[in-house]
C-alpha cells in the first residue's frame, strides 16, 4: 500500500480519464443507458483517484509532468490517426464515436507500452 506516486502513474490515470470521456458519446450514440451509467461512476472514481495521486505527487516529480503530458497528447493523436486509417481501409462506414473511442484507446496502449519500455528497473 506505501507506494509513492509517480508522475508516470498519474499520466497513465489522466490518460484512462481521456479514454473514458472520449468512450462516452459511443455509449450515448448506442442508447445504452446500463453501461453509460457505469461507465460515469467509474470515471468519477478514477477522476478522484487521479486528483489525489496529483495532490501526494512530491513537487520535483510534478516537474516531469509537462513532458508526459505531451507524450500522453502525441500517443493519443497518433492512436486517433492509425485508427482512422484501420478503419478506413478494413469497415465500410464507422462513426466519429467509434473513431475517438479506438484512437484514444490504442493512444493509451501506446503511451503505457513506451512507460513501460523506457522506466528503468
Amino acid at each position: 500500500m506505501g507506494a509513492t506516486p509517480t508522475p508516470e502513474r498519474f499520466s497513465l490515470l489522466l490518460g484512462l480519464v481521456v479514454l473514458l470521456l472520449a468512450t462516452l458519446p459511443r455509449y450515448l450514440a448506442g442508447g445504452y443507458e446500463t453501461h453509460l451509467s457505469l461507465m460515469l461512476m467509474v470515471l468519477a472514481v478514477v477522476a478522484v483517484v487521479c486528483l489525489l495521486q496529483w495532490r501526494l505527487l512530491p513537487a520535483e516529480a510534478r516537474s516531469r509532468l509537462p513532458a508526459l503530458m505531451r507524450r500522453l497528447g502525441l500517443c493519443l493523436g497518433l492512436g486517433l490517426v492509425v485508427m482512422a486509417a484501420w478503419h478506413t481501409l478494413i469497415s465500410d462506414f464507422f462513426g466519429w464515436e467509434l473513431l475517438v473511442s479506438h484512437g484514444a484507446t490504442l493512444g493509451l496502449l501506446l503511451h503505457a507500452l513506451g512507460l513501460w519500455v523506457r522506466v528503468p528497473r
